[in-house]
């Protein structure tokens, strides 16, 4: 199976959506605590802060080419949700300002794991558009080679978004530094 020079690929924007979950609490403390109790659920690991979701769909075109076939189209349709804690209720001035710092950075965190799931779905359309497969007159060889190559794409996605998790969420991390400066008032 070969790869043609990429052919023109029509543009392509990720949807996305930001999908509250309510917390309460007037204390930094209590809104953390709440998110321990509401917070979106993740495996067996228990609860999160906040997680971020995708639908990836695709409209692809195979072309049977003499006894080959060709995938001369792969249009990506990409839906990210953010799922991120929004307090239920209005909050104590120094409280808000707390909160505001909390989520903002718990927001540009989902941000960086959206944007590996957009160079993921770019690496996908990449090794998609012009991929060919000789002797498969009936496009089924170059449907099962494309699938093992999106395995290993979406794989090394999973583990780029896990090491991620790993820095930011250990002593020390971002997002540890966060819940921190949140629960003392900082």
């Amino acid at each position: 199976m070969a790869l043609l020079p990429a052919i023109a690929q029509a543009e392509w924007q990720a949807v996305e959506n930001v999908q509250p979950y309510s917390v309460a609490g007037k204390t930094g403390a209590e809104l953390y605590a709440s998110i321990g109790e509401r917070g979106p659920k993740v495996g067996n690991a228990g609860r999160a802060i906040a997680v971020t979701n995708f639908k990836l769909t695709w409209t692809r075109k195979y072309e049977p080419q003499g006894n080959g076939c060709v995938l001369a189209v792969a249009r990506p349709k990409l839906i990210i949700t953010y799922v991120l804690p929004k307090p239920a209720e209005r909050l104590p001035t120094a409280v808000a300002r707390s909160w505001d710092t909390f989520i903002s950075g718990v927001r540009q965190h989902e941000r960086v794991h959206g944007d590996l799931i957009k160079d993921m779905v770019k690496k996908i359309e990449a090794v998609s558009v012009g991929l060919t497969a000789a002797d498969d007159p009936k496009c089924q060889k170059i449907r099962a080679n494309l699938t093992e190559r999106l395995g290993e794409l979406s794989r090394a996605q999973r583990q780029q978004s896990r090491d991620f998790d790993r820095a930011e969420l250990s002593n020390g991390g971002n997002i540890h530094q966060l819940v921190l400066a949140l629960i003392n008032g900082q």
